[in-house]
């Protein structure tokens, strides 16, 4: 081999280099300890993941979004004592920034209607408002993903 490139990768005067594939957007994913600290902990960095520019409405309702999705996962998809780890990951795809936060419980959360004496299950509420769609997929191995999209450009 000559150590030229291929007739396909030279240039040549007057033309642009061969195009080359868009690279995906690499998705943002953090591994979070199943403890109360990690909802904020889980905010910040979806806050910080989000690029310069991103529009104030978007950025707060994936920041809630987060929260609630992070707290349901603490308190309902986890044991407490044990080491367990919930993960979020954050990418933007088809129009939607999408959320998702798994933890490894069995229980399946459904969306329910609080009474207003009720001092919670109101997070479900709260996704179900804030995204254009979700949904609670298994996991292969153990517990579940809660995945969120929320339109780029207000619905």
């Amino acid at each position: 081999m000559s150590g030229s490139p291929p007739p396909s990768m030279r240039s040549t005067p007057g033309l642009l280099p061969p195009r080359t594939p868009a690279v995906p957007v690499v998705p943002a994913h953090w591994s979070l300890p199943a403890g109360p600290a990690s909802v904020s902990r889980a905010r910040r960095a979806v806050s910080q993941g989000l690029p310069d520019g991103c529009p104030p409405r978007l950025a707060a309702d994936l920041t809630l979004l987060v929260s609630e999705l992070v707290t349901n996962a603490v308190r309902h998809g986890t044991r407490p004592g044990e080491e367990e780890v919930i993960e979020v990951v954050l990418w933007p795809s088809d129009g939607h920034y999408w959320l998702a936060v798994s933890d490894p419980g069995s229980r399946m959360p459904a969306l329910a209607a609080p009474g207003p004496g009720a001092c919670g299950g109101r997070g479900l509420v709260l996704v179900d408002a804030l995204s254009a769609v979700w949904a609670v997929v298994p996991r292969r191995t153990c517990g579940k993903t809660v995945v969120a999209g929320v339109p780029l450009l207000g619905g």
